[in-house]
């Protein structure tokens, strides 16, 4: 089968693997079998989802004087399940806004801030894409 050369503490050996079964390899290391147990390396370098907090994901003021506009993007592309707001709204901290699936998981989004709901831009079944506008809340 395949040929391989090691270095342990200094020493070269020269390994063939025999069989394969599973996580069990036979191999053959300067002429001696072993039956060893093949482990999987955790991969390190896969990048931590982390989402914009809610209060840096928009904002800006829509041209009236004093009054501004929370504009809530969705962290990640997904589905909406639910919605549980609708244009009119009051929320306070820590109301749920949605529901959506990302990634094979439904995540529940809150609201962080105290506001009254001027548009919800998306409905029950739409796919979304990272920062795409699901609703706006004004302050």
């Amino acid at each position: 089968m395949k040929r391989f050369k090691f270095t342990i503490r200094g020493n070269e050996y020269e390994t063939q693997i025999i069989k394969l079964e599973g996580q069990i390899a036979t191999i053959e290391v300067n002429g001696t079998q072993y039956n060893v147990e093949l482990q999987k390396e955790k991969n390190t370098d896969i990048p931590a989802i982390q989402r914009q907090a809610f209060g840096n994901a928009g904002s800006s003021s829509n041209g009236q004087k004093g009054e501004k506009l929370i504009k809530v993007k969705a962290p990640l592309p997904g589905l909406i399940m639910k919605i549980f707001v609708k244009e009119g709204d009051m929320v306070t901290k820590d109301d749920s806004l949605l529901i959506y699936e990302a990634m094979k998981m439904e995540n529940l989004l809150k609201s962080e801030k105290v506001g009254k709901v001027k548009s919800v831009k998306v409905k029950t079944g739409d796919t979304v894409l990272q920062d795409d506008v699901l609703l706006e809340i004004e302050l």
